[in-house]
């Protein structure tokens, strides 16, 4: 089997009513890019890249990938997927290890598991070694513009749709604010029911160890980005001096990066992004060097694909979800998103 084209296209979101916003930004749109990878055996696999924000950067990666990354997969054994990711990574190192070449080959990666997974009629879970069949997940709900009662609607539907566990955002002006929030959406959820918060990347160190005895005096489960992502140092001493788990990953990119956060015990919990961080190949690595520190992984981001790679992980403790739409092909049993059967990622 040879790959014999690689296909980009773009869609733009637009958003309706008011844009969700966190600590760090308002998600007023953006795009994704789509990539197909056709085979000669008329097989093709799909991945995908997405941007919350940057509207201008979905057209940009495109180019980048039809333009240097394409012509390096056309003519190779799909197969051959870590061959791909080496004549990749030595294409855009000069252009540094992160940012929209990673976006690229992360989406080129994804479509090769997709397209592996439709030739040999299986799903991709199992072509990574399966470890369960299913993989507990929590609802990604309580944006930071809700008020406390937009909040605890929010959350109990996420609990009425199976969820046992929520996570909403942090970093009101006030610490007082935060805390409010947090007791709303408990009150909400009931006992029994997992609370994450999230910060992205907006406190400094003293703001979060102010903040984050709160949030473990709460009961929180974990406290997310709770400081910029490159503060290694930062990440080291809160994970020492907190109680509440440190969860950080999702703007950490390619392993090596990842391997800073592990060596320096700077986090409890490791959060990757597939469709910025490698693609399934590298998350996988990731996710087998943080098993060797005893480091549970969760997931950045959600979706079908996510879930096929955290059911391949020993470690593997959360996939981010959202609400469920009723015409979701996915399914929640028990607290736990079940795998999708169908041959690659089971999307058709």
């Amino acid at each position: 089997m040879k790959i014999i084209s690689v296909e980009t296209t773009v869609q733009m979101q637009e958003v309706k009513g008011e844009p969700k916003r966190d600590a760090l930004q308002v998600l007023s749109g953006g795009g994704t890019v789509t990539v197909t990878v056709h085979s000669d055996e008329g097989v093709a696999g799909k991945g995908s890249a997405g941007f919350g924000r940057v509207r201008s950067a979905a057209g940009t990666l495109k180019r980048i990938i039809d333009e240097a990354l394409a012509p390096l997969v056309v003519g190779e054994d799909p197969f051959f997927i870590k061959k791909i990711r080496e004549k990749l990574w030595q294409e855009t190192e000069y252009h540094g290890s992160i940012g929209l070449a990673l976006f690229g080959i992360s989406a080129i990666d994804i479509a090769l598991w997709d397209l592996m997974g439709k030739a040999v009629g299986q799903p991709v879970y199992k072509l990574l070694g399966a470890h369960r069949d299913r993989v507990p997940a929590y609802a990604m709900v309580g944006w930071l513009n809700y008020d406390e009662e937009g909040l605890k609607r929010v959350c109990a539907q996420a609990v009425e749709q199976g969820y046992r566990a929520v996570k909403m955002k942090v970093g009101r002006p006030t610490l007082e604010e935060d805390v409010r929030r947090v007791e709303a959406v408990q009150s909400a959820v009931g006992e029994g029911v997992r609370v994450m918060v999230d910060a992205n990347q907006v406190f400094n160190l003293s703001e979060a160890l102010l903040r984050g005895r709160a949030y473990q005096d709460l009961g929180c489960y974990w406290f997310e980005e709770p400081l910029p992502a490159d503060d290694v140092d930062g990440l080291a001493e809160l994970t020492a001096r907190l109680d509440i788990r440190i969860a950080s990953g999702e703007n950490t990119y390619g392993k090596r990066a990842f391997r800073q956060l592990l060596q320096r015990r700077a986090v409890d919990v490791i959060q990757g992004d597939l469709r910025r961080g490698g693609g399934v190949t590298e998350l996988m690595e990731v996710a087998g060097m943080a098993d060797a520190f005893n480091i549970p992984y969760a997931s950045h981001g959600g979706g079908a694909v996510q879930l096929h790679m955290l059911a391949a992980m020993p470690n593997a403790c959360y996939l981010e979800s959202g609400l469920l739409s009723p015409t979701s092909k996915l399914r929640l049993e028990e607290g736990c998103l079940v795998e999708p059967e169908g041959p690659g990622f089971g999307q058709g």
